[in-house]
């Protein structure tokens, strides 16, 4: 029996998340991680989309996406694919990457957006990888917050949601970072 297609609405950023087969590293050094960086602008100059913001952790990945033009099971295709060939000819080793399909889930409202954002950029602070999240080098938290744009991210999907001049807009990006931050370690 054949997987299901997946729905895919060109209008809409999906939050994707793909982790290592056996939930092991996809990342074992600094090489990999810009290596994957790197993999991203390859594909996005082959088939183009739209990364409002991303974090790579140590045995997954996380990209809030949209693609217009592809469908994004073949930009994630593009993805996988090339770093499981990086990965497995780097580590000579054969088979499986990643653990399954990547998952993903269609975000449907500005808020969600922002929600979506704030969570892919508080994932480092919540497995006790860094204190803040700009501090974290492999995600684009810092990038909001010092206006860089790598790797095609565009950060404006989420900026201009909130009200105000860039500066007044990363200002408050970043309250309601550090707000769900706070509100997520008093749960804990």
């Amino acid at each position: 029996m054949g997987r299901k297609k997946r729905y895919w609405d060109p209008n809409s950023f999906y939050h994707i998340v793909c982790r290592g087969n056996r939930r092991d590293s996809l990342f074992c050094d600094r090489g990999d991680y810009l290596t994957f960086l790197y993999i991203l602008k390859q594909v996005f100059d082959k088939a183009p989309y739209e990364l409002a913001s991303y974090c790579l952790m140590t045995n997954h990945y996380h990209l809030q996406l949209r693609s217009t033009e592809q469908p994004i099971s073949k930009i994630m295709s593009l993805i996988n694919k090339r770093y499981a060939d990086y990965y497995n000819n780097k580590y000579h080793l054969t088979g499986h990457v990643f653990e399954r399909r990547y998952y993903d889930h269609k975000i449907h409202s500005p808020e969600g957006m922002i929600e979506v954002s704030c969570y892919i950029h508080l994932n480092p602070v919540k497995a006790n990888m860094t204190i803040t999240p700009e501090d974290y080098p492999w995600s684009s938290y810092a990038d909001y917050m010092n206006n860089t744009r790598p790797y095609n991210l565009k950060p404006d999907h989420i900026l201009d949601l909130l009200p105000g001049n860039f500066d007044k807009k990363r200002a408050q990006y970043n309250e309601i970072v550090i707000r769900k931050m706070e509100e997520s370690l008093i749960q804990n």
